[in-house]
């Protein structure tokens, strides 16, 4: 038969309330295993949950800023640029980069913790 790789079996014993409040904390941190939590809390102290949607937000502002610029090199090689269009170019990108600030101010206050 194939040896498990964590053969050690641990036992602990633990309240009711105790026992809710654990699984309370597993799903605020999106864990459906209990062994996987256990291991988890007893090896490192801690779970990290991490909530990366302004990061796909961020993504998605860095395509459309990549497919406008593409848009405008191709309009300034076939006809020349317009003024218009860097205008709104520079605003995406100012916007982009407010953006990145915001979210990598995020990200200091998760190291941090």
């Amino acid at each position: 038969m194939h040896e498990r790789k964590r053969n050690i079996h641990l036992h602990v014993m633990v309240t009711q309330d105790e026992f809710d409040t654990i699984h309370q904390r597993m799903a605020e941190a999106g864990i459906a295993n209990t062994g996987a939590y256990i291991r988890k809390m007893a090896l490192n102290g801690y779970v990290l949950n991490v909530d990366l949607a302004p990061v796909r937000e961020l993504v998605s502002l860095q395509r459309r800023c990549a497919n406008n610029l593409n848009q405008v090199a191709i309009h300034a090689n076939t006809y020349g640029v317009y003024l218009s269009e860097i205008a709104v170019l520079q605003k995406d990108y100012a916007e982009l980069w407010n953006r990145v600030s915001d979210v990598l101010k995020q990200l200091a206050a998760v190291v941090e913790l």
